[in-house]
């Protein structure tokens, strides 16, 4: 399995401010990739680069072969995406919010996009739901309909930010084995943004971590590696919970 994504030497700037600059890695296909970090070292913005959201400053991206500036539609037909606070439309149920994708971007008829949404919902342990509102439902449970959501296209990508935000310690390590049992059903890759310790331990393959002081990247790896031998002051006190 090669690289599906590349960010190569990747910068971004606002207002003359520079948030992070020269960022590269690649991922490989069926990963599960983390990109981590303090508050404000620019985690999301590089996912929302990553996903055509935001022009990096400089530097360039590809997913799935295709540049994310240039080729930005091409990458959204390869991608879902699951944002941080779930994005539910409140006035659809789970199953209509699942099969929105599908009415937008296929030809099929409305039984055919119910029963496909049913199967997402199935795989994200929500089959008794479809017919629930989102303010019906638990924080852990609008996060699983966001991702069966992000899974409606088959995407060969899924991106997740903060997939465990807000949540209490059993209902985020359930999350952790959904995201591992469907990377290992559908062979996808995930990109996680993350700064929960545990749940960086429980799925990451490797991991990127962003830095506010460095302006970029410090460390790029294994998570238990860099928490073992990582010689970057930073990469110790985050990974070993320890104060500066």
């Amino acid at each position: 399995m090669g690289a599906i994504i590349n960010v190569d030497r990747v910068s971004q700037e606002f207002g003359g401010r520079v948030i992070f600059q020269d960022v590269s890695f690649s991922i490989d296909e069926g990963e599960v990739f983390v990109i981590l970090g303090g508050s404000g070292c620019g985690k999301s913005t590089l996912l929302k680069q990553m996903i055509g959201l935001r022009p990096p400053t400089s530097g360039q991206i590809s997913v799935c072969g295709f540049d994310v500036v240039t080729q930005t539609e091409a990458v959204r037909r390869q991608i879902g995406v699951m944002f941080q606070s779930g994005a539910l439309f409140g006035s659809m149920n789970l199953l209509d919010n699942v099969a929105l994708a599908l009415a937008v971007f296929t030809d099929l008829p409305p039984s055919a996009r119910n029963e496909i949404a049913q199967m997402k919902l199935a795989m994200v342990g929500l089959a008794d739901a479809a017919f629930r509102l989102p303010a019906e439902i638990s924080g852990g449970m609008a996060k699983r309909a966001a991702i069966a959501r992000a899974l409606a296209l088959d995407p060969p990508v899924l991106f997740l930010d903060e997939p465990s935000a807000g949540l209490d310690p059993i209902t985020s390590a359930g999350l952790d084995r959904l995201i591992l049992e469907l990377r290992d059903t559908l062979g996808a890759t995930f990109v996680v943004v993350t700064h929960e310790l545990q749940s960086i331990l429980a799925i990451s393959d490797r991991c990127v971590m962003l830095d506010r002081a460095a302006q970029g990247m410090i460390a790029l790896g294994q998570p238990r590696d860099l928490q073992a031998h990582s010689d970057v002051k930073m990469v110790q006190a985050f990974f070993n919970r320890e104060s500066l």
